[in-house]
């Protein structure tokens, strides 16, 4: 049985490929790639020879067989478009299918554009966490929003260029103007651009300039002194409100933005205790 390499790719400047990547694509048996078409231009240019197929969300599904089939008498690269397979492609559903199955999984380090924006953001990096694709929809998005913004851990996220202006718009009505965000764009290719600053700040100015390219968010977590109410201080403003007849949902609203929850979770708390 041969082993299941997770070997990332240059998210930009072909020189981010190691060496080690190198000689296990040109190594193995099969690549498993996100997109052929692409793939197979990194691989001209690097010279490998190695044959290659496709597997990516659409079908994913058809393609385990093949690819075990070759892990039967050699190895198999797994590769994405860009960056570490497996982080936001169905690369991560085929690693727990080889593991499920006992075949060896080994990823190599690499390329990401997730870390590479972090470190490059200014903000604290200790503890931070990942959420991948934000939201398409402005209402799936607040809610997303509305449960990240009291977290204390810095918020990496990805993002259409189309959609910039109006998330950050969002980001600084929901999380606070004053909120510090980093926009890193075209990470390690020709016009890398940082753009670090409140949310109120990058929302102006994205909201004149249109960017280009592939745009990865970075948004400082909440101050851990702003910390969020416990349930019994919720319930209690929730009572002194309605004693006064103010209306469930009103009431849900203005707790839920001084006290740090959403306001669903206060209005399911005032029905519970109705």
């Amino acid at each position: 049985m041969g082993t299941l390499f997770i070997v990332p790719t240059p998210i930009g400047n072909l020189e981010d490929i190691t060496l080690r990547a190198l000689r296990v694509l040109r190594e193995a048996a099969l690549i498993a790639a996100e997109d052929t078409r692409v793939s197979r231009g990194l691989a001209r240019h690097f010279d490998i020879n190695t044959p290659m197929t496709s597997y990516h969300e659409h079908n994913k599904l058809t393609k385990l067989d093949a690819i075990f089939a070759a892990l039967e008498t050699g190895d198999v690269a797994l590769i994405s478009d860009a960056g570490t397979p497996g982080i936001s492609d169905p690369g991560f559903e085929l690693i727990a299918a080889a593991l499920d199955r006992g075949v060896d999984v080994v990823p190599l380090p690499g390329a990401c554009a997730v870390t590479t924006a972090l470190v490059g953001s200014g903000l604290a990096s200790d503890s931070f966490r990942y959420v991948g694709f934000l939201p398409r929809k402005a209402s799936a998005l607040r809610e997303r929003l509305e449960a990240l913004k009291n977290s204390p851990e810095t918020i990496v996220a990805y993002e259409s260029p189309y959609r910039l202006a109006d998330t950050l718009a969002l980001i600084a009505e929901v999380i606070g103007g004053e909120r510090r965000v980093c926009v890193a764009r075209e990470l390690s290719k020709k016009f890398e651009q940082f753009y670090r600053g409140s949310a109120a700040e990058l929302r102006a100015h994205f909201a004149a300039e249109n960017p280009r390219g592939e745009v990865t968010l970075v948004i400082a977590g909440a101050d851990p002194a702003a910390a969020k109410w416990t349930e019994a201080q919720v319930l209690a403003a929730l009572c002194e409100r309605l004693a006064n007849r103010e209306p469930l949902s009103r009431a849900a609203r203005a707790i839920a933005k001084a006290a740090g929850w959403t306001k669903n979770e206060v209005y399911r708390l005032g029905i519970k205790d109705g």
